[in-house]
């Protein structure tokens, strides 16, 4: 990236067909996936052929051969048009097929992360469970035991963004109880195997038509060679992963905030009171002026954050510099959306309160962003923790 944290010439390309793409194709979509928690199956899977899915795999493995700022640019393009399919994107794309191309084998790569790439596979991730949110390691009691050439899982994972409609999942499980969170293995599951069922599909208040749900595993046989890494060591793929999840949900943010800002002004011009424009009212321009800061600054250290972790090496992250900017970057992004969004709601007036109002979806998708990858508190206590090692 150029110096300034400029977009350069390829930069701005990506951005730009993606942008475009996702408002031909994905935001008409946008009102029937809020209504209905209506799932574009198709639309999601065409995302492949057209080169969204598989961004940063080798073009040999029917990817883009792009890097993981592109996959940024992507993800801040798709959340502008239609953010509920920007989440479902970030599961299958960077949750699950980014963590398989960075940690599994070569033939595991070659196995699952064509079809990822494609969209003949959708990918999902199962982590957090009913009894462990921010303890999600500690606390982890799904538990896959060997039998053999096999081990058998049994466990629920709960919130799992794509768990309703993926066809694979990467699996988070206690092979070691005795270990802790050093006891944790990752499997690659079949998701239409016996023993793998959606124990309850979950309707949520924002983020609608990405298909969220609990999963049940009940005497699942999972063969041991789609154990990723080594049996044990699942940990170091957790928590290199959760970096790169955090840098991935901020682009998220950002494509938020630039249509709120875009909705904002257009708003403002439209809208008369007292026989003019609000827009020429001083108040509603400080609010607007507000936002325009908010995103920009929100894009510039985004960019920061993407370009940090560009090269950062399998099992890496979960310590360090990059584990305090992914923090940062996700903790920054999602408080400014919050601002962003409030101004925007006031600036609509009760155009926002209205449901199915554009406004109104975008202000209901915010408190996930807090909550998810880790919530505003726990991204504090990262942040706090790498200053205080120093």
């Amino acid at each position: 990236m150029a110096a300034g944290f400029d977009l350069d010439e390829d930069q701005q390309a990506i951005l730009a067909a993606a942008d475009q793409y996702a408002r031909e194709r994905l935001a008409p979509l946008a009102k029937r996936m809020d209504d209905e928690e209506w799932w574009p199956d198709e639309a999601f899977r065409a995302l492949g052929p057209a080169g969204y899915l598989g961004v940063t795999a080798p073009v040999e493995l029917s990817g883009a051969g792009l890097d993981l700022f592109a996959s940024g640019l992507v993800c801040q393009a798709l959340s502008r048009w239609n953010y509920a399919m920007a989440l479902s994107w970030v599961a299958h794309e960077n949750l699950c097929m980014n963590n398989l191309l960075r940690n599994g084998t070569p033939e595991q790569v070659e196995r699952y992360v064509p079809g990822l790439c494609d969209g003949s596979l959708i990918g999902c991730l199962g982590l957090t469970e009913p009894g462990a949110g921010s303890d999600a390691l500690g606390s982890m009691a799904t538990t896959a035991v060997r039998d053999g050439d096999d081990y058998i899982v049994n466990g629920r994972k709960l919130y799992i963004t794509n768990g309703p409609v993926a066809d694979i999942c990467l699996l988070y499980v206690k092979t070691d109880k005795a270990r802790g969170a050093h006891g944790i293995s990752a499997l690659v599951v079949d998701m239409h195997a016996p023993g793998v069922r959606v124990a309850q599909k979950m309707i949520k208040m924002g983020f609608r038509g990405s298909q969220t749900a609990e999963l049940a595993f009940d005497d699942c046989r999972v063969p041991a060679a789609n154990v990723i890494g080594k049996e044990n060591e699942g940990v170091q793929c957790v928590m290199s992963g959760l970096d790169l999840e955090r840098a991935m949900i901020s682009p998220i943010c950002v494509g938020m905030a630039e249509r709120a800002l875009e909705l904002s002004v257009a708003h403002a011009k439209e809208r008369k009171q007292f026989g003019e424009p609000i827009g020429n009212f001083q108040m509603i321009q400080s609010r607007l002026a507000e936002m325009a800061a908010l995103v920009e600054t929100m894009k510039v250290y985004n960019y920061y954050a993407l370009a940090s972790m560009n090269d950062l090496p399998p099992g890496e992250g979960g310590r360090g510099e990059v584990h305090k900017v992914a923090a940062i970057s996700v903790l920054y992004a999602a408080d400014s959306l919050n601002k962003v969004l409030d101004h925007a709601a006031q600036i609509h007036g009760g155009v926002a309160y209205i449901w199915e109002t554009e406004i109104n979806r975008l202000y209901r998708g915010i408190k996930l962003l807090e909550i998810g990858a880790g919530t505003t508190e726990i991204r504090k206590m990262i942040i706090a923790q790498e200053l205080l090692k120093g």
